[in-house]
């Protein structure tokens, strides 16, 4: 389906109304997921990008890609401002990226090929519901904390070197810090998530270990 040759208004009123519907489906799998961007962000990423592509085309008869090609620009911003630092990682990538492929989506929408637009939509659908499957995947197999674990002295830090060697967990210390008599370091430790589990319940009945968080 295509209206690459037919700007009449009501082509065009379609063609915003698909972006809008398409917006609404990318964004009811991040609300639903509960991500930083959500159904009415998204909404309105297509429907602009599609409205904005559909002016180029309009009034840059010379020029038609002037201002649909600033659109990328403007999407950079709005992927940057959802984009944060977590404990261990950064965050809001997948966010930002899908933002930038709803747009691309409205892009295609205004240009007339819905057939493209649609196509798309379902791939992000797929990607999105396959990603989280091998996050859980890969994180049960390898996952990464950071722990903070303190200590009454630094003769303990060889006890949690046994603890996590007893789970055949991989270590290394990022930091340390001394106040008070208390010695608590920052562990990275890598393993699956049957061993972090294990290694938790053992540092809540260790009696060297005077706290812990990750």
């Amino acid at each position: 389906m295509e209206f690459l040759n037919d700007h009449s208004i009501q082509n065009e009123l379609l063609l915003i109304f698909i972006s809008v519907v398409l917006g609404i489906i990318i964004g009811a799998e991040r609300e639903y997921r509960n991500k930083s961007a959500g159904l009415r962000t998204f909404i309105l990423i297509c429907f602009g990008s599609c409205l904005f592509t559909i002016l180029s085309v309009k009034i840059g008869v010379d020029d038609p890609d002037r201002i649909a090609a600033n659109i990328i620009t403007g999407i950079g911003f709005l992927g940057a401002g959802v984009i944060f630092k977590g404990d261990n990682k950064i965050d809001g990538i997948t966010t930002a990226t899908t933002i930038w492929a709803t747009a691309s989506i409205g892009m295609a929408v205004g240009s007339g090929y819905v057939y493209l637009a649609v196509l798309g939509t379902l791939l992000v659908l797929v990607i999105l519901s396959s990603l989280t499957y091998f996050e859980k995947l890969i994180d049960r197999e390898h996952k990464i904390r950071e722990y903070r674990i303190t200590v009454a002295s630094h003769h303990d830090l060889m006890h949690c070197e046994t603890i996590f060697k007893k789970y055949n967990l991989r270590f290394m210390i990022s930091k340390q810090k001394y106040e008070e008599g208390e010695l608590t370091t920052s562990w990275i430790i890598v393993g699956k998530n049957a061993q972090h589990q294990a290694l938790t319940e053992t540092l809540m009945k260790e009696e060297k270990i005077i706290s812990y968080q990750f």
